[in-house]
């Protein structure tokens, strides 16, 4: 059975017992959740669902989702099985079905829809934990034994391998796998599943989603019972098309055939070819679809996991002898391998394309020569009969050539050599205290965790805010501690921090008291409106009490003018560098707007001007800009834009600027483009490796820019003597600044064309060669190499040592140049420097006709200057 016939046998099975098709959600996980880099399980999308925070499309769902883990990156290629991206595909209950059903839809699929003998399927379940304070799960059991399973082939199993949690706290509950018996040819009477053996293979996972992990290890309830199960894809394929390997199933087995005509050596020739070529197949595949997600690379976060693969998978395919550019081929039949079933990756070519040709260009400069250095870094070691690499050496080829440590790792390791792992990690410690500027102490997690214990503790709230900004509303729950109150509205016009955009400010007023509005926090579909406190505390309103709010006007339209042109900078950033731009993140405020977006090199002048010009000319268009609420599936055959990592339901808020851009945005926006003002871009840098930051300014904060400039520029005339025409006047004044410079480089050439005729006038002879020996009052190196030069040019053959000084910088320069004749037989320029440099507090090199040193005690330069004749005297 084929995967994708497999996948679609899934999906169908349980779309026909009621659960609704899910597609594949980011594997970067949306921002509220912040357990993972990435989305590493089937269940992750759905963990707002298991928590009770928010309502699921449907009570029973199913979905094939793509899933990334980076723990066993080290076995990837060593093992049979080990994966780094991968699909899982699961069937979840969200507080209707549980054991009683979950547990025959298992057995009925696996032996109904794809034919596993009933014989040859074992099962393990929870046996029980003190700590938790759970006993094993009879009512599993005995539901196994009631579909078919014998006694003898349920195993109970303890917490470290059936009691399933997606991290350190979040759901959790008792599970039971179903594992495959592949007999005797796989190993011993003795085996049994969950012992690590090969002869029991497991296939698929039942959660029986129960509790909420607390950090001190207690379980809470959650507020209903569900189901989540995983299938891994890769895994059931092996097993249905009978080969012991992921990778020689139909969703590898093209890129294997790739790298072996690429390569000339068949896959399993030898144990180094094929681990190279499991490799390169399962980061290939890992790469492409964290790309299609919008990571890049980088050597932080997410982007450090990429660039991680990405360079694996470029040295192993040295190891089989790729040259030049090769790795998107792999990237490319990735695409037309999964393409169809995944259409994201298909729709990101170019970016895949672009991402992969531009680090394989850059990592192939860094490979090159961290494998000398790492090459004399180990035969040091085996010369001198060593077991280890020094972390030093470690840290120096990563920190100082950019060569990665893992690889280093890798490398030393096949030469039967060992890292100072511990001393290396010190000095990554080291390195980043000194680069920390600042230390959380954990107190914003932890009042997130607050507020979100809160948001239960009232029904939601509803946001009226893109309508209204006043409104007469009531407290439906309050909670006051540490001078601040939170609280929750039956209705509220302020809106939530997300989407980048900043949470309103504004009031709260009731009979008797008022307060400021601080903060707004976003917690699902819901919300919690966070107030300073004055006084002893008391001056909160009651719950029950009807309450004024109103948002601040002013800060809320100078946002909604920023977030409009956010959409606008993005339309005209694809516009001028490619459809590869994509938002990275934003933060939208009153005062300015910040963009991070996708590009590998920063803008230049002509860039800038350029956009920022397309961005004003469609605010003077006046393009109307409208919102509408409809099917994210419609959105997407609108050609809506959609916010890498940011999570959508099925109903979605799309906003539209007339002839410019359609994106998926709950943000608020202004009606107009015309509404915006005016645009102006601030700064431009890079915000980390491949992402630059555009920060820009509207409406009256960029008029107010432009009026500050208008001053300063009448200032400008006023000292130019010109208000009516500043640049005029500072045009001209700049050409006779121009002329007076080049008459005084004129005068200045000629007191050193002076200079050099009377120091060519007094060479003389000392030790074996003619030459002079002067102070000169220029204490640039270049300056002074130059003033040598001309004395040559002036006595040719003979021998100049100069020495000038900065003595209020503290910098010294000196400069010994001999003739070829001289160098050759008699004296060496750069044996004089090294003789006299550490005298005036520095050193230098160069050759035996030209040397040159720089130093930064000036007081000793004289001293230096004597040293210098008696080294000649003593040839």
């Amino acid at each position: 059975m084929k995967s994708a016939e497999i996948r679609e046998t899934f999906l169908n099975f349980f779309e026909e017992r009621g659960h609704r098709r899910m597609p594949s959600a980011s594997l970067i996980p949306p921002p509220d959740d912040a357990s993972t880099l990435l989305t590493v399980a089937g269940m992750q999308p759905f963990k707002a669902y298991f928590l009770g925070r928010e309502t699921p499309p449907a009570s029973r769902l199913t979905s094939s989702q793509t899933c990334f883990r980076t723990p066993d990156i080290e076995e990837v290629g060593k093992t049979l099985r080990h994966l780094t991206f991968f699909e899982m595909l699961g069937n979840f209950s969200f507080g209707d079905y549980f054991k009683e059903e979950a547990v025959p839809f298992g057995w009925e699929l696996s032996v109904g829809g794809f034919g596993i003998d009933p014989e040859r399927i074992w099962v393990t379940v929870f046996g029980g934990d003190d700590d938790l304070g759970l006993g094993p799960d009879e009512e599993v059991i005995s539901i196994w034994k009631s579909v078919g399973v014998a006694e003898e082939r349920i195993v109970r199993l303890p917490r470290s391998e059936n009691f399933w949690q997606a991290g350190a706290t979040g759901p959790c509950g008792p599970c039971s796998e179903m594992y495959l018996d592949r007999g005797l040819d796989f190993g011993g009477e003795d085996d049994r599943p969950g012992d690590d053996t090969e002869r029991f293979l497991e296939y698929w996972n039942h959660v029986f989603m129960t509790y909420d992990l607390a950090e001190d290890g207690s379980l809470t309830p959650l507020p209903s019972r569900n189901i989540d199960t995983g299938m891994g894809l890769e895994r059931m394929s092996a097993m249905l098309q009978g080969v012991p390997s992921v990778y020689q199933t139909d969703l590898f087995t093209p890129l294997i055939e790739l790298a072996e005509e690429m390569s000339g050596v068949k896959y399993d020739s030898t144990r180094e070819a094929t681990r190279a070529m499991r490799i390169i197949a399962d980061h290939s595949r890992g790469m492409s679809f964290l790309i299609a997600a919008g990571v890049v690379p980088s050597n932080e976060d997410r982007g450090y996991v990429l660039r991680r693969i990405m360079r694996r998978a470029i040295q192993q395919g040295r190891n089989l002898g790729f040259q030049g550019e090769w790795l998107s081929r792999f990237t490319d039949r990735t695409i037309e391998m999964m393409g169809a079933a995944h259409p994201r990756v298909a729709e990101e070519r170019e970016q895949i394309d672009r991402w992969v040709r531009a680090e394989e260009d850059s990592f192939g400069r860094t490979l090159e020569r961290g494998m000398v250095l790492l090459e004399q870094i180990v035969e040091r070691a085996l010369a001198g009969n060593s077991a280890w690499v020094s972390a030093d050496d470690a840290f120096q080829l990563h920190d100082t050539y950019g060569f990665p440590y893992d690889l280093t790792r890798e490398i030393v390791s096949q030469r039967g050599l060992e890292v100072d792992d511990q001393g290396f990690e010190e000095l990554m410690e080291e390195q980043r205290r000194r680069a920390r500027s600042g230390v959380s102490d954990g107190s914003r997690g932890r009042d997130h965790e607050r507020v979100l214990e809160f948001a239960g503790s009232g029904p939601p709230s509803e946001f009226i805010g893109y309508d209204y900004l006043r409104a007469e509303t009531g407290v439906s729950a309050l909670e006051v501690a540490d001078g601040r109150a939170l609280i929750k509205l039956d209705q509220s016009p302020f809106y939530a921090e997300g989407g980048g955009q900043v949470a309103d400010s504004g009031r709260i007023a009731w009979p008797g008291g008022e307060a400021a509005v601080t903060d707004v926090v976003r917690v699902g579909d819901d919300q919690v409106v966070e107030v300073g406190m004055q006084g002893d505390g008391d001056a909160v309103p009651e719950i029950g009490t009807t309450v004024e709010v109103e948002v601040d006007r002013r800060a809320r339209f100078r946002t909604m003018a920023n977030h409009t042109a956010t959409h606008l900078l993005h339309a005209a950033l694809r516009e001028r560098l490619g459809g590869h731009v994509h938002q990275a993140g934003s933060s939208v405020r009153p005062d300015k707007l910040r963009f991070d977006f996708n590009h590998g090199e920063a803008l230049s002048k002509e860039d800038i001007a350029w956009v920022e010009d397309r961005v004003n000319g469609w605010i003077k268009d006046a393009e109307p800009v409208r919102w509408i609420n409809m099917e994210k599936a419609e959105a997407e055959k609108l050609g809506a834009m959609a916010l890498f990592g940011e999570k959508y339901g099925d109903w979605v808020r799309v906003v539209e600027v007339e002839s410019v851009s359609r994106e998926l945005c709950g943000g608020t926006h202004v009606s107009n483009t015309a509404g915006i003002g005016i645009f102006r871009i601030i700064g431009e840098s890079s915000s980390s490796a491949n992402v630059r930051r555009i920060e820009a300014i509207t409406g009256p904060d960029a008029i107010d820019w432009y009026r500050e400039r208008a001053v300063e520029l009448e200032a400008v005339g006023e000292m130019l003597g010109d208000v009516r025409d500043p640049v005029g006047a500072a045009s001209r004044a700049a050409e006779k600044i121009e002329q007076a410079d080049r008459g005084a480089r004129q005068e200045e050439r000629k007191r050193l064309g002076s200079l050099a005729g009377e120091l060519a006038a007094a060479v003389q002879p000392i030790g074996p060669v003619d030459a002079v020996i002067a102070e000169v009052p220029v204490s640039n190196p270049k300056q002074i190499l130059q003033m040598a030069k001309a004395v040559q040019g002036e006595r040719p053959g003979a021998g100049v040592i100069l020495a000038g000084a900065d003595r209020e910088a503290g910098k010294v320069g000196v400069v010994a140049l001999f003739s070829p004749a001289d160098s050759r037989d008699k004296v060496s320029a750069a044996d004089l420097i090294r003789e006299i440099a550490p005298i005036v507090g520095g050193g230098g090199g160069g050759s035996d006709e030209m040397a040159q040193a720089g130093g930064k005690d000036p007081d000793r330069l004289e001293e230096a200057m004597v040293a210098a004749r008696a080294w000649l005297e003593g040839r």
